[in-house]
């Protein structure tokens, strides 16, 4: 399966479906930014600490696999200069939209994280990478590429899933009973039987894939970052919360 390609018709229907991570923000939102108060996520609930920005005046800023109209047009509003890429033509249209209505100019490019050639080497200041590496199948690629456009100095922002959240038994953990059923590394292609798909998975959801904190952490380590800030989220309504939380955000900086 061409997994880029599917997710990107998936992401596609998500908006169609008005999925919460692809509705834009209001102009009051960005009237607010302008204004100097503003906040974004990575993660369903905790919003990033204000010391984890560079000064945005002037900063350029890649917010990867970041389209929907959330985190790019506040970031624009607040004074940085920002290119949007996302996989999805249908999410790209939504920072379109914002950027139109209120007057921002945004950088739009459809492309993909783990192979991002249209941009050069060191061109960015920050990258904001809200959860999204979930839908490709090998984090490593998105680290170095993330590595390779980041200038000396800069920081990665972004957002993980905890590999807990991909172990548990899916159609037990709808009924609140949390037991271990799948190995990390999880793939919604081999780690469900074929009937388990059709059961569990909707038609319009993309292919996840729950990396190991190996493959995370270690990933950002191995690309050559060093990891400065870290912080969990246990939003979005998820039963694991109860016990440990679902999300975490990672900033990660290009010494």
């Amino acid at each position: 399966m061409d997994i880029l390609a599917y997710n990107k018709k998936a992401w596609d229907a998500q908006v169609d479906d008005k999925n919460k991570w692809t509705e834009p923000v209001s102009s009051e939102v960005i009237q607010q930014a302008r204004n100097g108060q503003w906040s974004i996520v990575l993660t369903p609930t905790v919003p990033v600490p204000g010391d984890w920005y560079p000064p945005l005046q002037g900063c350029d800023v890649l917010c990867m696999a970041s389209g929907g109209g959330q985190q790019g047009p506040v970031l624009a509003a607040a004074g940085a200069s920002v290119t949007v890429l996302d996989n999805s033509p249908k999410q790209l249209a939504q920072d379109r939209m914002v950027a139109e209505r209120d007057g921002l100019h945004l950088t739009l490019l459809e492309g993909d994280m783990a192979n991002m050639h249209t941009l050069k080497d060191e061109s960015f200041d920050l990258i904001v990478n809200p959860v999204s590496n979930c839908f490709v199948p090998d984090v490593q690629p998105v680290w170095n590429e993330s590595y390779r456009v980041l200038r000396r100095g800069g920081h990665l922002l972004t957002g993980i899933c905890n590999p807990a959240l991909f172990a548990l038994d899916r159609d037990l953990e709808e009924l609140g009973v949390l037991q271990i059923k799948h190995s990390i590394p999880y793939c919604d292609l081999t780690s469900l039987t074929k009937e388990e798909r059709k059961r569990i998975l909707r038609p319009n959801d993309p292919i996840e894939f729950g990396h190991s904190l190996e493959a995370q952490l270690g990933g950002l380590i191995r690309a050559g970052f060093a990891l400065t800030g870290l912080y969990e989220d246990a939003g979005g309504g998820y039963p694991l919360n109860r016990y440990l939380p679902s999300f975490m955000a990672i900033k990660a900086t290009k010494l």
